[in-house]
């Protein structure tokens, strides 16, 4: 059973709890820090980010960041919806948190009219590639900055 999540703004209260969340070590390389992701955020305006902390119950979790809706033509961006970043706390892992938020996400993104969601990964087998591909994301054949660009169909 996928464990029931909510997607909630990121705030003064709970920001420093939200960018506390870590993934393991070895995961790194594949995902940004909460902070990192706010930081890119806030200088990449252009990519239309909206971005929620990801809690079960009244426990930080997660982080999910997509580029909203954005008009066709921005260079450099995917989209018009492009989950940018998806972080589940090590300490979570494993349990279907991050199934759980994809679903929320597919559900607004669909709520909003959208026919697809983006997203990309490095093409390493010990990355989030077999998590994407078995949620149903399929490769576009496209190659953005290295990381190979895949595509759910909504």
């Amino acid at each position: 059973m996928t464990p029931p999540v909510r997607l909630v703004e990121i705030t003064a209260g709970n920001r420093e709890a939200v960018c506390a969340l870590r993934v393991d070590p070895d995961q790194e390389r594949f995902v940004a820090s909460v902070a990192r992701s706010l930081a890119d955020a806030a200088t990449t305006p252009e990519g239309e980010p909206w971005y929620r902390a990801v809690y079960a119950g009244d426990e930080p979790v997660g982080f999910v960041m997509l580029s909203w809706n954005v008009p066709p033509g921005r260079p450099g961006i995917l989209g018009p919806y492009y989950l940018w970043r998806l972080l589940i706390d090590r300490r979570y892992q494993g349990r279907g948190f991050g199934r759980a938020v994809l679903d929320e996400v597919v559900a607004l993104v669909r709520a909003d009219g959208a026919g697809e969601l983006l997203t990309s990964h490095q093409p390493d087998d010990d990355g989030p590639g077999p998590f994407y591909r078995k949620y149903g994301f399929r490769p576009t054949g496209e190659i953005d900055d290295g990381e190979i660009v895949v595509r759910l169909a909504l």
